[in-house]
């Protein structure tokens, strides 16, 4: 098979106000450049062979909006209708869907019809893309199941596992914000491609059309590696360089070679040594010892098992709540914020400090907190007692719509396992659920 035929629904109320909680400009680059992150969807968590778009709707609410706050500090309202030509021009049908009650528009209807619909139309239609959060749609995904196709969801929540489990991939909020600004998709949580410390293949020449920020990297790079007293922790430098080096890395995907480690290797530099998180000089630095792996499954409490079972909550240690609370705060304080880079430079940290979290376990933290109504790209930086006061919020918010029912003691369990007060404290008030 040369493509997978391929129809994608887009859900960009629910798509679009997901993202502008986690990162609004990330948000808006989805708005004002849809064609971009569409071609590299084609060739994202795929298996046999590239997408071919054959179909594409985007179901939009042209009188909805989100809060924008400029430089000055001061909120307008940002239309969706603004983003409506953008879809247009890139090949999309959009199809407008006013809200038919005070909270509810009918996207998810019009999408589950339409799909329903493709499925008796004389051409086959070989996976659908959902992309939207909204559980909503489950019902969907069992049909198109039933009739053997292949689905894959695009969501920027963390969508119900009802909904989730029922799809063959799902591209969740790390990986799309990724994927829309032009970085390498981490689909293996242990792989770490941005990363990647892999130099057996020999690294070819494809710089030749960007010289001038080729060598601007080199120029950058060099100067770090020679200055550096000890070992480098590899998702902080790319950080760095990614904000000195601005849009090219992003535009080229590191010049080309796809990751941050096999462009550093392209520079040769003298007695280069590398490890999963460090590189380093063999003949100045010793190697960094890789942290302690966990020794055994963690016991939670009953009602935490629950959460680590319905809602995916990470598997970690009461101990380890607050560190990673204080890390998320730390990284608000010092960097612009870029969820890519907060969960690979956090789970550096956090395992600096002998706790072992993944980087799947700092992104399900973020979005929570973001979805708490704290989101860490808040001015002035959320401080660690917010963080904790949202995310926990949030997670006892959502399981409502799971139907777990908590008592008060139970409750006061999760929230002292968390590392949140037991009387609730000052926790942000609204929307603890994913957007619909």
């Amino acid at each position: 098979m040369s493509h997978v035929r391929a129809a994608l629904y887009l859900d960009f109320d629910n798509v679009f106000s997901g993202l502008h909680k986690l990162d609004p400009e990330v948000a808006v680059q989805f708005a004002s450049d849809p064609g971009a992150w569409l071609r590299r969807l084609s060739t994202t968590v795929t298996t046999d062979a590239p997408r071919r778009w054959l179909l594409l709707r985007c179901y939009l609410n042209p009188n909805g909006w989100v809060y924008q706050t400029d430089s000055a500090g001061d909120q307008a309202r940002l239309y969706f209708s603004k983003f409506r030509p953008w879809f247009v021009r890139a090949g999309f049908d959009v199809i407008d869907c006013p809200r038919y009650s005070g909270t509810k528009n009918a996207a998810d209807i019009r999408i589950v019809v339409d799909a329903v619909d493709a499925l008796s139309a004389d051409t086959r239609y070989d996976e659908f893309v959902i992309a939207s959060g909204d559980s909503d749609m489950t019902p969907l995904l069992q049909r198109l199941r039933r009739s053997d196709r292949r689905t894959t969801i695009v969501s920027p929540a963390d969508a119900a596992e009802a909904f989730t489990a029922i799809a063959d991939r799902v591209l969740d909020s790390q990986q799309l914000l990724a994927m829309i600004q032009g970085e390498s998709v981490d689909v293996d949580d242990e792989t770490d491609s941005e990363v990647d410390a892999e130099f057996d293949e020999p690294v070819a020449d494809v710089v030749s059309d960007q010289s001038e920020a080729y060598e601007a990297f080199r120029t950058v790079m060099t100067s770090e590696y020679n200055a550096a007293s000890e070992p480098m922790n590899m998702a902080s430098l790319a950080s760095r360089l990614r904000t000195q080096l601005g849009q090219s890395v992003a535009d080229s995907n590191w010049f080309g070679f796809g990751s941050f480690a096999r462009a550093v290797a392209s520079l040769k530099l003298p007695n280069l040594r590398v490890s999963q998180h460090y590189l380093w000089d063999d003949s100045r630095h010793s190697a960094r010892e890789p942290a302690a792996a966990t020794p055994q499954r963690i016991v939670l409490p009953e009602p935490v098992e629950r959460l680590a079972n319905q809602l995916d909550l990470p598997r970690l240690p009461a101990s380890g709540w607050p560190a990673i609370y204080q890390t998320l705060a730390d990284y608000a304080r010092s960097h612009r914020f870029n969820l890519t880079e907060c969960t690979g430079w956090s789970r550096d940290q956090l395992r600096d400090q002998g706790l072992p979290v993944s980087r799947n376990a700092v992104a399900f933290v973020v979005r929570g907190t973001s979805f708490g109504g704290c989101p860490l790209h808040r001015q002035p930086p959320p401080a660690a007692a917010e963080i904790c006061a949202a995310f926990v919020s949030n997670v006892l918010g959502r399981t409502e719509a799971t139907e777990i029912t908590f008592s008060e003691d139970e409750i006061t369990t999760v929230r002292a396992w968390l590392g949140a007060p037991s009387n609730g404290g000052d926790e942000p008030t609204g929307r603890t659920e994913n957007p619909s």
